[in-house]
This record gives structure tokens, sequence and C-alpha cells, in this order.
């Protein structure tokens, strides 16, 4: 389904198809889905998308009796995304109308417009009933196991709902009105189209989620010091890096997201030495005084910003992914001029992914030790036995909540 002459509503539909049909992520997807759509468009249908995912499980079930067998995927996405913008409280009768045109317009859907208009017109005005959605099996079952069914509870909890916008802000730059988090991030809950947003042309902050901005402070102080990016894009932690004064190297597989990052430092102003390369190959012409290791992982700890990832991961990665991050650890360390701190971090809820791989670089490098973490805002129990910081998305869930994290920082 293409998305041209569909309109937003349309887009989304289309994105949860290739998503649900074809297993892409909705970034991959949007960029061929999107792509003749205007950004506030794109920006909507994006949203639409995403909160489908969100509320997939709770819309099938306030579907399922009312259908008497399981239309095609693309009409059963197209009723998903209707039942959920109902429960969302936008007006049915447009809703609706929107929908019957929508089927009308595909070849092989267009004899089910009847269906559609009769099952939304019994659609009740009201947020979606019964629990929330679980995450899967795979990845559910080790969560419980390490954190409890109530935790797990809770970050599902948080995953149902639109995450919140948060910022890095520059000292004394213009800057959105938004709530001023204990650790220094600015939270909007109500961002709408991101470049409008005062502060942003002037390069006044950025967009990074509150748990990955504590990743560069738990450095330390870096300003005049040759510090290494390690996996660095999207280069919310480059920034960071730069705008605290060091002389940053910033590197990554990727050269379209370096790309990326370099039009971010231009719109900030800030300097930075970016290098596209694999870090199992590369190596550096002289040691590092301070390395932050964003590890790639399974990213499960994102999930409120990336509802996609459970319906296109199985965990089927992670062996690989547990080898590359121990690699990766053990390369970086090699790197690090003695008395360095180096920075440990992924983006995962799962301890073999994170405090797992702590020990594993303990054991395997005996003049390591853990620096503990004394930052403003951070709550005790944020912070693990060993001395590292495990975030979760059910911390702050009152204010949004976060993604999930592991960090921690080593010297040697």
């Amino acid at each position: 389904m293409a998305a041209e002459g569909l309109g937003a509503r349309g887009a989304g539909v289309a994105l949860l198809d290739e998503v649900l049909g074809e297993g892409r992520m909705l970034a991959q997807a949007g960029e061929a889905v999107l792509a003749s759509l205007p950004p506030a468009d794109r920006a909507r249908a994006l949203r639409l998308a995403a909160q489908t995912l969100r509320q997939l499980e709770p819309a099938d079930r306030l579907l399922a009796p009312l259908l008497r067998k399981a239309p095609p995927l693309r009409v059963r996405n197209l009723l998903r995304l209707a039942v959920v913008e109902i429960a969302s409280g936008a007006p049915p009768h447009g809703v609706v109308n929107a929908a019957v045109d929508l089927v009308r317009q595909g070849k092989r859907t267009s004899h089910l417009a009847g269906l559609v208009n009769a099952v939304l017109r019994q659609v009740p005005e009201a947020p979606l009933p019964g629990p929330v959605q679980k995450l899967p099996r795979w990845l559910r079952q080790p969560l419980v196991h390490a954190w409890g069914r109530e935790a797990v509870a809770a970050m599902e909890a948080v995953q149902a709902l639109p995450p919140p916008l948060d910022l890095t802000p520059r000292p004394g730059a213009l800057l959105p009105e938004g709530e001023l988090l204990p650790t220094g991030s600015l939270r909007l809950h109500e961002a709408g189209q991101v470049t409008a947003l005062p502060g942003y042309a002037e390069g006044g902050w950025w967009v990074q989620d509150a748990a990955a901005a504590l990743a560069v402070p738990l450095l330390g102080p870096v300003a005049g010091l040759r510090v290494l990016d390690l996996c660095a894009a999207p280069g919310g932690k480059t920034m960071q890096l730069a705008a605290a004064g060091a002389e940053v190297t910033a590197l990554d597989i990727s050269g379209p997201r370096l790309a990326r990052l370099a039009e971010n430092l231009a719109r900030t102003g800030l300097a930075a030495e970016l290098i596209t390369s694999d870090a199992l190959h590369w190596q550096p012409e002289a040691a590092f005084d301070a390395i932050l290791l964003d590890a790639p992982c399974s990213a499960s700890g994102t999930i409120r910003r990336h509802p996609d990832l459970p319906f296109v991961k199985d965990g089927s990665e992670l062996a690989d992914l547990k080898t590359l991050q121990a690699q990766l650890f053990d390369r970086a360390l090699g790197w690090l001029k003695p008395g360095g701190r180096l920075v440990f971090c992924t983006c995962s809820l799962l301890p073999e992914e994170g405090e797992a791989q702590l020990r594993g670089a303990l054991a395997r490098h005996p003049g390591l030790t853990v620096v503990a973490p004394d930052l403003a805002g951070l709550e005790p129990g944020w912070i693990t036995a060993d001395g590292a910081l495990r975030l979760r998305p059910d911390h702050w869930a009152e204010r949004g909540g976060m993604d999930g994290f592991f960090m921690a920082c080593v010297t040697k």
C-alpha cells in the first residue's frame, strides 16, 4: 500500500503492514512509505502507527467479538488503527468515514467497505478496556526472572503510553517550556513538531532520552580530554561530550547515521572528528583519556519509543550481540590510558547485556575497578550492588518513565 494519496491515516496503515506483514522496523519502513508526504503528515502517520502497535493486543481483544473471521491483514490493520484512534478520543464519525474511504481505495479490499463500516460503528467511545499489552514471551520471561512480575507489569504500563520528549539543553540556551527533571534533562509532555520548537534552529538543545543523557556525566569532567565515543550514532552523547569541552572522536560503522550526526553538529555549532569504521578492526593512533562505549544490543529498553521492536525481533540475535559486546569492551579497554575512565552502556533491560557484561570484564581484567556513580538526581534504587546504574522504563513512571539502560564506569 503506497502512502501517496492516502494521507496520514493511510500511511499509518501502510506502516503497520510493513511491520506486521514484512517484519520491518518503523524507521526502515518509513523511508519508503512516508517519502511523498509533507512533514506534518509524516509525523502523524508515525504517531498513529506507533500508538496502534502499543495497543495492538487490547485493540484485537475489542475487535474479536465483532468479527466472524479475520479479514486480510491490511483491513485488520486499518480496523486496529481506527479503534485506537477512537479510543484516544478522535471523533468516531470522521474516523469511520476515513476508514471506509481507505478500504474502498484498495482493489482487493473495496468489497469489505461495508464490513469496516459496520464493525467500527460498534466501537465504544472509551479507552480500550482490559490489561495493557504484554511483552513477547522471549523477552518477558527473562525480565520477570530478573526484576519480578510487578516490575515488568509496571514497565508494560509505561510502554502502553506515548512517551514524552526529552531534550538535553545547553547552558543559557533558548528552550521550550517543559519540566526540568532532577538529572538536568528537559521533558516536554506535548512537543508537537520538533524543528518548530524554540531553540532548535539555534542549536540550544538536542533530543535525547533522560536515561541516555546520564552516560556522559558518568565519565566525570571531560573538558580538555581526548575522548572516544564508540558506536556514536545517532550522536546525542557526542554532542554532550563536545559541549562539555572534550576533544571528541566519534566512531560508528554506519556512514548514513554519522551523516545525520554531522548535521546535528552543524546545527549546534559543536565539533567532533567523525570516523566511519568497524570498531572490531579499527585501531587508534594513540590512547584516549576517556572512552564511552554504547554497545550494540537488543534495544529492549527502548520499546516505549520503539513499539515495533517486539513485533520484529525474536531474541535470536542475543548470542551474537553478547559476544560482540564483550569484544568491544575488551578492545576499548586496550585503547584507554592508565587511570582513564570508560563507560560501558547498553539500552537493554536484560542483565546478560549489562550486569553480566560488567562482571565478565572485571573477571577478564584484574586491574579494573568500578567507579560508583555520583550524579545529581539519581535515586538510590537505581544503583546496583556492583556500583553500576540500572535504569528501567518504570522509573519515574508518574512522569512518563525513561528508557531502560545499564551503565557502568570503570577505570584501570
